[in-house]
């Protein structure tokens, strides 16, 4: 396929916040970035000179967004937000940490951490309808760019739903792979869909990052195959 058919995505989680370290579920509650979320969106920022950016959108949730203005600071592009690609509604299960969910609602838990397509959360969103909702979100903003490259800076849940619809893993099935903060993750798109070209590229961090609690992950290593994965929030 022509390169002028190609876009190039370069897709972001933002940096860590105090409700990372404390496994607590964000959602679509808006929760800044700490200190070493702020450090580590500047470190990926500067990482992201040299990727011939042309234009970035962002979740407009402040973490995700900040973590873009970092971006568009060093590359000089301005920041475009969408509100598509915000994290998973979790309803009444945000501001709860992953051991509280399962303490309070344990049935629902179960059906959240089975990753079961049609729950959601009481006032949230179904995996089904979060998933349609990013993937869609991504190929519209992915379609105006042929022949370029685009940033996408968004959440866990969202890094988790992109890296499916690119390798064609269900999203039924266990996640067995990294949501770090501020990883840069490459995928490619054309009208027949996304590619994955490469993931979880830490090599801008320095020490251990925290993945993403709220699906079963612990210690910032991704869950096991065998692991009864949620979703990542």
């Amino acid at each position: 396929m022509p390169q002028s058919q190609l876009t190039r995505i370069v897709a972001v989680r933002h940096g860590e916040t105090a409700w990372n370290v404390d496994t607590r579920i964000q959602g679509q509650l808006d929760i800044g970035l700490n200190d070493k979320g702020r450090w580590q969106a500047e470190r990926v920022a500067q990482a992201l000179t040299g990727e011939g950016l042309d234009v970035v959108y962002a979740s407009d949730l402040k973490r995700a967004h900040d973590t873009a203005l970092a971006i568009g600071a060093a590359t000089g592009l301005a920041v475009q937000a969408d509100r598509g690609l915000r994290e998973r509604a979790f309803g009444r299960f945000e501001g709860r940490t992953w051991a509280e969910i399962e303490t309070h609602w344990p049935a629902e838990s179960a059906r959240w951490r089975a990753r079961d397509l049609d729950f959601g959360p009481e006032g949230g969103e179904t995996l089904r309808a979060f998933y349609a909702r990013v993937v869609d979100t991504a190929e519209r903003l992915a379609s105006r760019h042929p022949g370029q490259a685009i940033a996408l800076v968004a959440h866990g849940g969202v890094m988790d739903c992109l890296y499916r619809a690119a390798s064609r893993v269900g999203l039924d099935a266990p996640r067995t792979w990294q949501l770090g903060n501020t990883a840069v993750n490459r995928l490619l798109y054309t009208p027949e869909g996304f590619t994955l070209v490469g993931w979880s590229d830490t090599s801008h961090l320095d020490g251990l990052q925290h993945d993403e609690f709220s699906d079963g992950a612990r210690d910032g290593r991704p869950a096991a195959a065998g692991d009864k994965v949620g979703h990542a929030a």
